[in-house]
């Protein structure tokens, strides 16, 4: 592909959208720089009153992990108006972010403030400095690329999940097959899923509902289910350090992407009941291509499904800490883009 080339606050607005996936809101969006070249972006929400210095040392602590980057820019979104004569919003963030990362031989190149209807530079004057509406981005060479490449930008973060069919007579055929792995040794039964789950990785269309229910059944069994998530990205590492995402090989991410959509696709033939894994599942390849907001939803959603799946709970106390895929940091493992969240 072209290298993209961005040259106005709607080329910018464009690339974070489609980089994201999603239109941010009450957010920071920094954006690291190589010799001019665009490293990773990463998304957070706007911090509360009074957190401003440690939020700024952990944004600073992300952005450093990008050790080629020298400078930065950035793009406040707020719904917040900024007046003339008074502080611009946010301004003790970008204060604090701006000590942090010159501790970290970083620098912030520009900066960005986008409202509910137009964008102008952060450090302009709220009635001397130029404003663009937010419109502009449609038109903009950047937007126009990235349609051209198939890419969409959705209104926000929010997940939908497919309908889903959650029929009773699914269920009972889950418990049965659950029931017969049980009569199995430990190890025939973790063969038989393993040589499943590869069978639906390596296809290219769904599987039958008879491999689904198979499927959803071995999910029941934590250790199972550990290991056919390990199984995703295709990595032959131990499997801790491909759950945390911190192996040396590469995903491969068009696996990973398949592997989403076949684990949604068993969502939409399982009870409730059965659920929580499937979601947990998901949570993880969202956390790993660095969408930790997402993550946490399905985690939430998994939690709804059971309240006292314990994976789904460890897992959402770690990205509510702060904890980001390590394969996002590294732009030779990172997903696509490099688009990261940290929830």
């Amino acid at each position: 592909m072209e290298p993209l080339t961005i040259k106005t606050p709607a080329d910018a607005l464009s690339f974070i959208g489609h980089t994201l996936g999603f239109w941010p809101r009450e957010s920071l969006v920094c954006i690291t720089l190589v010799d001019n070249h665009v490293g990773a972006t990463l998304r957070v929400d706007l911090p509360n009153p009074g957190s401003e210095i440690s939020y700024a040392q952990t944004i600073a602590d992300y952005l450093a992990h990008d050790a080629n980057a020298a400078s930065i820019v950035f793009a406040v979104y707020t719904s917040r108006p900024a007046e003339a004569g008074r502080a611009r919003p946010h301004a003790a963030t970008i204060a604090a972010l701006t000590g942090a990362l010159a501790e970290r031989g970083m620098s912030i190149r520009d900066g960005l403030l986008v409202g509910d209807d137009a964008v102008s530079q952060y450090d302009g004057d709220p009635k001397a400095g130029p404003s663009l509406p937010l419109t502009s981005t449609q038109s903009s060479q950047v937007n126009a690329e990235f349609v051209y490449r198939g890419s969409t930008i959705a209104p926000t973060n929010r997940i939908t999940l497919p309908a889903s069919t959650k029929e009773t007579q699914t269920a009972d055929a889950v418990e049965s097959c659950v029931k017969s792995m049980q009569s199995l040794n430990s190890r025939d039964a973790m063969d038989r899923a393993r040589t499943l789950w590869t069978e639906m990785l390596d296809a290219k269309s769904f599987p039958t509902d008879e491999q689904i229910v198979s499927l959803v059944a071995g999910l029941q069994f934590p250790t199972i289910r550990d290991q056919l998530m390990a199984d995703i990205p295709g990595i032959d590492e131990p499997m801790d350090r491909v759950l945390l995402a911190q192996t040396d090989s590469k995903p491969h991410w068009s696996r990973v992407e398949w592997a989403e959509q076949l684990l949604l696709h068993a969502y939409t033939r399982s009870s409730t009941g059965h659920s929580a894994p499937i979601l947990t599942a998901i949570a993880f390849i969202n956390w790993w291509e660095g969408r930790g907001s997402k993550a946490h939803q399905f985690l939430q959603l998994a939690l709804e499904a059971d309240p006292g799946y314990h994976l789904a709970r460890l897992s959402d106390q770690m990205i509510g800490r702060g904890i980001v895929a390590g394969w996002t940091m590294d732009r030779n493992t990172a997903y696509r883009n490099r688009g990261l969240e940290a929830s």
